[in-house]
């Protein structure tokens, strides 16, 4: 009788946790993929993670690099966090029995360990495909009626209903987003050559096109660019132990999440 009270209490606040998608999706993630931040315990309705150094449009470089080692440290460390994106994609496309949907795509909603490997860190957005499906299905008069976020669909003027399949991906999305930051501009891949830097911008560009096709081929051409532009850095680059760009802060503290954002202190590492 004494326990009672308390495994109420205990069931309370499982019930909370289990009303929050987020809470639900990480706990499936758990152990299944790199690129998710596992939940490493909770108190009743708020759980902690993985405590990452996240991204910001702040950075000049969307995420915090760790010391400048240069235009070619620089450029290395974006080139690997470039790469880990696409092993996100192509995981998140094909590694589960449904594929991932990510429907908010911004600096801030990615992290990355110390090794560049991106973790996305808010997926308050991202639906497996039977829950994009019925997301997307809604009643239009137009194709904007039908874009959820960076989830987009086409209306079906006929019947006036957004198709179930989503039009846009979440590469396209990805490179119009947070590639085109790094490899659109001369001064974003200045260390590269130039023939390899005009390859990599015009694949980004074609990439982050809302028309662009193809894009189990176009993942390939970029990991294959990003591959050899790291050749090309490492091959040029003066190897000092100094110079070498590591992700900024503490990658092994706990961070708290909730259904609701956590005041300050409570939610993620603060962007610096």
């Amino acid at each position: 009788a004494r326990r009672g009270p308390r495994r109420r209490g205990q069931l309370a606040s499982l019930w909370a946790l289990l009303q929050q998608e987020e809470f639900v999706l990480l706990s499936l993630l758990r152990g299944r993929s790199p690129h998710a931040p596992p939940v490493l315990g909770s108190c009743g309705h708020f759980y902690a993670v993985e405590h990452l150094a996240a991204g910001s449009p702040g950075h000049r470089a969307l995420f915090p690099l760790g010391p400048d080692g240069g235009h070619r440290g620089q450029a290395r460390a974006v080139s690997g966090v470039a790469l880990s994106f696409l092993d996100m994609v192509r995981h998140f496309d094909h590694d589960f029995a449904h594929r991932l949907h990510l429907c908010d795509v911004k600096p801030e909603n990615f992290a990355i360990r110390s090794d560049f490997t991106v973790v996305a860190i808010d997926v308050d957005m991202a639906f497996f495909e039977p829950k994009m499906r019925e997301i997307l299905e809604q009643n239009c008069t137009r194709d904007e009626d039908c874009n959820f976020f960076d989830c987009f669909s086409k209306c079906d003027l006929r019947v006036h209903r957004c198709g179930a399949q989503r039009a846009n991906s979440n590469l396209q999305v990805v490179c119009d987003k947070i590639f085109r930051h790094w490899f659109s501009s001369p001064r974003g891949s200045s260390a590269m050559s130039g023939p390899l830097r005009g390859q990599l911008q015009a694949a980004v560009q074609e990439c982050a096109a809302p028309s662009a096709q193809g894009m189990p081929r176009m993942l390939g051409r970029l990991r294959s660019l990003l591959q050899a532009a790291l050749r090309e850095l490492q091959d040029g680059e003066e190897l000092h132990p100094w110079a070498r760009s590591r992700p900024r802060g503490d990658t092994h503290r706990g961070t708290l999440g909730a259904a609701r954002k956590a005041p300050a202190g409570l939610g993620h590492h603060p962007l610096e």
